[in-house]
């Protein structure tokens, strides 16, 4: 099967998406339901060629990304995909097993109540530039999972990315099972507006809206991850190396180009000077010369580049303090690194503070109590993510019963994406749905309510002529003692008229 070039015009980019749309709508309706092992060799299939193409995917991100860290592909890129295919793999059998339900025997009599999962049918999954192969494959394994037939359209913003994805996938399955579709703005414009039978797309906010409009059109239903301004809350008790370490470790992995980052931290007026302190040691001691090291990713492009360099320059104008733990570090346009640069106490209305960051730049805002951070939480959109540091439990525990996000760490950020059996996603304007583990199954999946009538039970009370209410009850509880049965009956009654 030929790859498509990432450099196809638009029209035939389009012209091919239908193309294979309607291939694999007709090989669904043909063959709807594959068996437990085609989906477990399908999921074998994809994790090999992940593998198999381990040193592509590494060439690959260092092309879109001017420099990319070997290690974080290998973690995120290659070893979580290949991790979260056998993890689904092993629990495949019990995700596919039928959820019986309990009835009640008195009206049902001997019928089964189930709910059983069935593919929904031909997927599309819009995939963003930032973790590509993650997140086209890693979805991919749940909707195959699901048994369905996938389409991915990889982001425009890393042609050799996409390349790459599109010779994995047509390696490792027929087109009329999954297919990659490449191309440029026509194509992304167009791909929403298919008839799917679910959309999944990873983005902004700003696009989001749009392709949840185009997908309304058709009513399809859509998984939405559109990122957020993900805040991290830091204790008195927690001011201390090891959240330093986690914060500034988790913000500058892929140079903050992730979506559920710590977008800005919430510190302790009083231990403000004593954070950004800690900052300053820990990047001298362990960050040296971080932004020209080999573990400093790249900004996607240079428009990416500038909008960060713009944030900045917006705060330092505002007479926000600005500061750069990396001292000899200088942003490098060519390479398109940036170091860390913590903004102290920005003012709400800038664009640090309303736009979501997307990279090494962190505002650090100091509070002085708790639920003045909790309501000012509230106040804005729903993040993606929310991150808490403290010692004491209560503290913890009080900030994430008070506020909502669509995931959420404790002592840590940003790494509950990486766990297999939780599911990740959004709510509000950081999203819906859900993908990962066995919500992403259900996510792709027809949840199909199946009854079977068995013997007995006052099913018959539905046709007429229909009788009174009291004496479907005394029939369905006709076996009960004398004694119990008035009571019964007179409570069944209750209960239906109180339902009513």
């Amino acid at each position: 099967m030929a790859t498509l070039p990432s450099t196809v015009r638009p029209d035939e980019s389009v012209g091919r998406l239908i193309r294979l749309f309607n291939l694999q709508k007709e090989a669904f309706r043909s063959d709807p339901i594959p068996s437990l092992e085609e989906r477990r060799d399908h999921i074998r299939g994809l994790s090999a060629g992940v593998m198999r193409h381990r040193r592509h995917i590494k060439d690959a991100l260092h092309a879109d990304f001017v420099w990319h860290p070997e290690g974080v592909a290998d973690l995120i890129e290659v070893l979580g995909i290949a991790a979260r295919a056998e993890y689904v793999i092993g629990e495949l059998p019990r995700w596919m097993s039928a959820d019986h339900r309990s009835i009640d025997p008195a009206l049902w009599g001997s019928a089964t109540a189930s709910v059983r999962y069935q593919p929904k049918g031909v997927i599309g999954n819009m995939v963003p530039w930032n973790f590509p192969f993650d997140i086209a494959f890693g979805p991919l394994i749940e909707m195959l999972a699901a048994g369905n037939r996938v389409i991915l359209k990889p982001s425009d913003l890393g042609p050799a990315s996409a390349d790459v994805i599109a010779k994995i996938t047509n390696e490792s399955f027929a087109e009329d099972r999954v297919a990659v579709a490449t191309g440029g703005l026509e194509l992304a414009q167009r791909f929403p507006t298919l008839a799917w039978d679910h959309l999944m797309f990873t983005g902004s906010p700003v696009v989001g809206r749009q392709v949840m409009s185009a997908a309304a059109r058709n009513l399809v239903p859509v998984t939405l991850e559109l990122g957020g301004k993900c805040p991290a809350i830091v204790s008195e008790d927690a001011v201390n190396m090891a959240t330093v370490a986690n914060i500034v470790g988790m913000k500058l992995l892929k140079s903050g180009q992730v979506c559920v980052a710590p977008d800005h931290v919430y510190i302790p007026r009083k231990l403000l000077d004593r954070f950004v302190t800690l900052v300053d040691e820990h990047v001298a001691a362990e960050l040296p010369q971080y932004t020209a090291s080999a573990d400093s990713a790249g900004i996607i492009t240079e428009r990416h580049f500038d909008r960060l360099l713009s944030l900045i320059n917006e705060a330092r104008n505002a007479g926000c303090v600005i500061v750069q733990p990396e001292r000899a570090a200088a942003p490098d346009r060519e390479q398109r690194r940036l170091p860390l640069t913590l903004i102290l106490d920005p003012n709400p209305a800038l664009r640090v503070m309303t736009d979501e960051i997307f990279g090494p730049v962190l505002p650090i805002i100091p509070y002085d109590t708790l639920d003045e951070v909790i309501s000012r939480v509230n106040g804005g959109e729903r993040p993606l993510a929310l991150y808490v540091y403290a010692e004491d439990p209560k503290f913890s525990d009080h900030a994430l019963s008070r506020t909502t996000s669509g995931g959420a760490c404790v002592n840590l950020s940003l790494l509950h994406g990486a766990i297999a059996t939780l599911p990740f996603g959004g709510i509000g304007n950081s999203g819906m749905g859900r993908h990962h583990g066995i919500e992403g199954f259900r996510e792709f999946s027809n949840p199909r309510g199946v009854f079977i009538r068995g013997e007995g039970g006052a099913i018959d009370a539905f046709n007429p002529p229909y009788r009174t209410l009291e004496s479907i009850v005394s029939a369905s509880y006709g076996q009960i003692e004398p004694a119990f049965s008035e009571v019964r009956v007179a409570s069944a009654v209750r209960g239906i008229e109180g339902g009513a």
